[in-house]
């Protein structure tokens, strides 16, 4: 009887990356001549990131250095949510953007119909925040993991625990 190969279909954030991207971020703001003199200040809250500005302006601008810093750390910027821009204290505006992580039932839902449309004889459960998917043969297992990387996701997603 041929051994059941198996993979996990996973969404996470390396918070030590996004700790340097953020901290990469923050002193490049200090040096930058279109910040002197403004409240910008980008910080990391829990599983939150916290960005401050004097105006709407600046807090486009502020977003588009902590986003080319959090590519160049490899962390994917699909997985940040973008809360509304509000007021806050010192005439400043602040945004909070939650970083998500594990598959949610929704994106779970569309996995599992990327791998059945796929027509490969594999098997895929839901567990919990992540998708383990199951099969007799390797390859099918590879076509698996390159349809769902083709696909369109809302989330990035890692595939892990290859057997």
């Amino acid at each position: 009887m041929a051994k059941e190969s198996s993979f996990d279909i996973v969404s996470k954030i390396d918070f030590s990356e996004v700790t340097n991207a953020v901290t990469m971020a923050t002193k490049e703001i200090q040096t930058r001549y279109d910040f002197k003199g403004s409240k910008s200040n980008i910080s990391l809250d829990n599983e939150e990131l916290v960005l401050i500005s004097d105006d709407e302006y600046k807090l486009d601008q502020l977003k588009d250095v902590l986003i080319s810093k959090l590519i160049k750390r490899d962390v994917s910027i699909k997985n940040l949510d973008y809360g509304k821009i509000e007021g806050a204290s010192g005439g400043t505006v602040r945004q909070r953007a939650k970083l998500i992580q594990g598959i949610d039932k929704e994106n779970a839902k569309k996995i599992n119909t990327i791998i059945k449309n796929s027509g490969v004889k594999v098997k895929s459960q839901v567990q919990d925040d992540q998708v383990r998917v199951t099969g007799k043969n390797r390859d099918d297992l590879q076509a698996i993991i390159a349809a769902v990387r083709g696909a369109d996701l809302s989330i990035d997603v890692q595939f892990i625990n290859y057997r």
